[in-house]
């Protein structure tokens, strides 16, 4: 099964470097992972998604509160919470396709963000299905290169990851 882990951290040298490797150590594979500064500067919010069982999270989850860097660990898959990943994807644009792909990317409430003569840089935001939808809906051949961040989520309503 697919967790969504966010991780309360010391924002500091080495401290990312050791959660990585704690999952290495125990081999954990991690499948996504985004990291950035909360609004407070002397931390950061780490969120990751791995996948396996609940013995296997519940070991995750006391090796990451063992860290010294690390302030709290949620599980935000055990409750309601609002998970999104940004991808920017060049896809091949030129004749009649140019007007289909501009159809599609606004069906999927996408944003092209670069154009030339012959592609279309589009930006996507959405959960990790949507995202996987746009691309299976192109045309294989027609894409030319993916980038996606991995997921960042927040549980919904009062629940809040604080110190």
């Amino acid at each position: 099964m697919k967790h969504v882990i966010s991780v309360l951290m010391e924002n500091e040298p080495g401290a990312l470097s050791r959660v990585v490797g704690l999952f290495s150590a125990r081999g954990y594979n991690i499948e996504t992972l985004s990291v950035a500064p909360t609004e407070d500067a002397t931390l950061s919010r780490l969120t990751l998604t791995t996948a396996g069982s609940e013995a296997v999270l519940e070991q995750i989850t006391k090796h990451l509160n063992r860290l010294i860097e690390v302030v709290k660990v949620v599980d935000l898959t055990d409750g309601p919470h609002i998970e999104r990943e940004l991808m920017l994807i060049k896809v091949r644009a030129v004749g009649k396709e140019r007007e289909e792909i501009k159809r599609m990317a606004d069906i999927f409430r996408g944003h092209i963000v670069d154009v030339t003569d012959k592609s279309y840089t589009i930006e996507l935001t959405g959960d990790q299905q949507k995202l996987q939808a746009f691309i299976d809906a192109l045309d294989r051949t027609s894409i030319l290169e993916t980038v996606r961040t991995g997921a960042c989520g927040v549980g919904r309503g009062e629940r809040v990851l604080r110190v």
